[in-house]
């Protein structure tokens, strides 16, 4: 892989790990993050570079799979271009359910 992608892929990687951090001293618990807005915004920043990076990719080797790519570029333009109707529980869903499998998926990009 170039250094380009593996670059962006570390990018992916280094923000799904700091969001997991947010998380690290205390449980995963939804009321607590809808109630912690500095977080929610974190949250939604490193989602927004996640989208970001995967978007990169995708135009640099179309061939590289990542899966729900496009899903994850749509959700980084929503947070962009229509953050007023972001729901905290669609950005909880891929805390809990979404980024623990893309972080595999990266690392595994990266040990190609």
């Amino acid at each position: 892989m170039d250094n380009k992608i593996n670059t962006w892929l570390y990018d992916i990687l280094n923000s799904i790990e700091e969001i997991e951090g947010y998380f690290e001293n205390k449980p995963l618990n939804f009321l607590e993050y809808q109630k912690d807005t500095k977080t929610k915004r974190a949250v939604e920043r490193n989602i927004e570079i996640i989208g970001e990076e995967v978007n990169r990719i995708l135009k640099e080797n179309p061939s590289i799979e990542i899966e729900n790519s496009r899903n994850i570029v749509g959700t980084r333009n929503r947070i962009i271009h229509s953050y007023d109707n972001i729901a905290d529980d669609m950005i909880w869903s891929i805390i809990v359910n979404s980024l623990p499998k893309l972080k595999i998926e990266i690392k595994d990009l990266l040990a190609k």
